[in-house]
């Protein structure tokens, strides 16, 4: 991208490039943007703060990221362009075990879409979930009796949550739950935002079975609040990046837990 180029779009198109560079690179500094854009920093701090504003970054002194912390989900569209080589490894593994006649629950998790989009053909199946990405891609299937979770729209999730999803989750009772986190630690499962934790345990607690789905960044990090002991889920599954120390975590927490083979 060219300074003439960038500095000629106008704040829509600017914004809209300059999300996707932050999403592409994590993070990187506002004098960075500045320059890349050629356009002034005031201008690039307007501009990031309404991406901010939208929930697609978010702004630290001197820069911007689209990362995760220990107190900060990334927005959707970073976690739909990470680790989707694990996060396609660890639904193949699991996809097994849904079987056609099933009641099964999916969270908001890009995982969790993962194995959404490998449910085609086993039928007859249903499907609840609160995602709307995952609604939008089996809305289309016409073997698949899909049912959403309604709620609060999240724009930073795309999907829905609040008291409204959990009443409604509580209303059900399916075979399986498939749900991801943001950090595995000490034989817990951990999330940054309590609104995200409390429909996260409504839907575990509405299984007759529930599996965990972590790619092996998650290991070894905490977030701010406890999802769920490890003990709560059947299984923990993650995939082959995982390093021995993190495995070795498990079995000393006696988590039943199985590797996917991501080559």
């Amino acid at each position: 991208m060219s300074k003439d180029t960038s500095s000629r779009k106008g704040p829509d198109s600017r914004r809209k490039a300059l999300a996707d560079h932050v999403l592409s690179a994590g993070s990187v500094s506002a004098a960075d943007l500045a320059d890349l854009f050629g356009v002034s920093l005031m201008t690039i701090h307007r501009d990031l703060d309404e991406l901010e504003r939208q929930g697609i970054v978010r702004k630290y002194r001197g820069g911007v990221t689209a990362q995760p912390s220990g107190v900060f989900e990334s927005n959707v569209a970073y976690r739909m362009k990470s680790m989707q080589r694990a996060k396609d490894a660890i639904a193949a593994h699991v996809v097994s075990m849904v079987e056609p006649g099933m009641a099964v629950m999916l969270d908001d998790s890009t995982t969790a879409l993962a194995l959404a989009r490998r449910l085609v053909g086993i039928t007859p199946l249903t499907v609840v979930t609160n995602f709307l990405e995952a609604i939008n891609l089996l809305a289309r299937e016409r073997d698949i009796r899909l049912m959403a979770l309604g709620g609060d729209h999240d724009p930073l999730h795309d999907s829905f949550l609040g008291m409204s999803c959990v009443d409604a989750i509580e209303s059900l009772r399916v075979d399986l739950c498939f749900v991801s986190t943001s950090a595995v630690s000490g034989g817990f499962a951990y999330h940054q935002e309590q609104h995200i934790v409390s429909v996260k345990r409504a839907m575990l607690d509405a299984a007759a079975r529930s599996v965990l789905l972590v790619d092996h960044t998650k290991l070894g990090r905490v977030a701010l609040h406890r999802v769920a002991p490890l003990s709560a889920f059947d299984r923990v599954v993650v995939d082959d990046g995982a390093s021995a120390e993190a495995l070795r975590e498990l079995d000393e927490h006696k988590v039943v837990h199985e590797v996917a083979t991501t080559s």
